[in-house]
């Protein structure tokens, strides 16, 4: 059998590129892209079917595909491979690789949608202050403290995406306004206010440590001054979340969960919260509403003496 990491993938590549550099995704998009085309692939080989090409795919196959791979991964890990490979036999047929897409008509059961995990604001109030503390106890440098509190407070003050964050320039943010233009999914832009306190954190990083300021100079940077990426975000907020006694799973995008959290408890529109957030349908931003009154009912449970 041959080994899938050997297999030479047919017009991955130019579909890898194509979603890079023609759509713009995101590096975690792209990443997960590749990961159903491959796992296919290695499920085609495993079960003898591979044929070197994707031209002889049909409906059983794919229906064993995906019962197969129900015994191994969530259903919604399912349902983003399945996206990808739908993306991708797009792609081949528009480039007249293809005639059919298999995955075009497929029809998975829908997901329960499930509430997003956020931090309370005194959760939240603990993560922000944790760099300093450990600045403190010396666990962390000072160039540490500032800047991961300043990446903090611009995932939370912004409700910024991580690929965002990561891909910040300086020329994006208007100190003057309070403001930064991100360009987010589907390469849309849209304008973030991200509080009095993020512009503060941001101010005295640029006063305290001498970088590359210049309009097309990354905003988030190591200490050679080279830009972030997203895992090495992941990584650091891991290490303050363990240092606050917070749950770990816990991640970036969690700080975004609980930006739109927090903003509809004290009372914001939904359709503001749309905005800032950058989501196309308001249907996705209304799963927060969901939290905000369950927390509500949670608080009249507990306080209501007929609760």
């Amino acid at each position: 059998m041959e080994d899938p990491k050997k297999v030479i993938i047919p017009h991955l590549d130019s579909y890898l590129e194509h979603l890079q550099f023609e759509r713009r995704l995101s590096e975690y998009t792209v990443r997960n892209y590749r990961k159903s085309v491959s796992t296919l692939v290695e499920y085609l080989i495993a079960e003898g079917q591979w044929s070197g090409s994707f031209d002889t795919l049909n409906d059983k196959t794919i229906r064993s595909f995906l019962v197969d791979q129900q015994r191994r991964i969530a259903r919604r890990t399912l349902h983003n491979y399945v996206s990808g490979l739908r993306n991708f036999y797009t792609y081949l047929r528009r480039k007249k690789y293809l005639e059919v897409n298999p995955f075009s008509n497929l029809v998975l059961p829908k997901l329960e949608r499930v509430l997003p995990e956020f931090l309370t604001e005194k959760q939240m109030r603990d993560l922000l202050e944790a760099p300093a503390k450990m600045f403190k106890l010396d666990l962390i440098t000072q160039f540490e403290a500032f800047r991961d509190n300043l990446i903090m407070e611009l995932l939370y003050g912004g409700g910024l995406r991580i690929s965002e964050l990561c891909d910040l320039k300086q020329h994006s943010i208007q100190l003057d306004k309070g403001v930064a233009r991100v360009l987010g999914k589907g390469r849309k832009e849209r304008v973030c206010p991200l509080g009095p306190v993020a512009i503060q954190s941001l101010k005295a990083f640029q006063a305290d440590f001498d970088f590359d300021y210049s309009p097309q100079a990354p905003v988030i940077v190591d200490k050679k001054g080279k830009p972030l990426k997203p895992r090495q975000v992941q990584a650091l907020l891991k290490r303050y979340l363990k240092f606050a006694g917070l749950p770990l799973s816990i991640s970036p995008h969690k700080l975004r969960h609980s930006f739109a959290t927090h903003l509809l408890d004290n009372g914001a529109e939904l359709r503001a919260v749309q905005e800032m957030l950058g989501h196309s349908s308001l249907s996705t931003t209304q799963l927060y509403t969901h939290v905000s009154i369950q927390r509500l009912k949670d608080i009249h449970a507990q306080a209501h003496p007929h609760g």
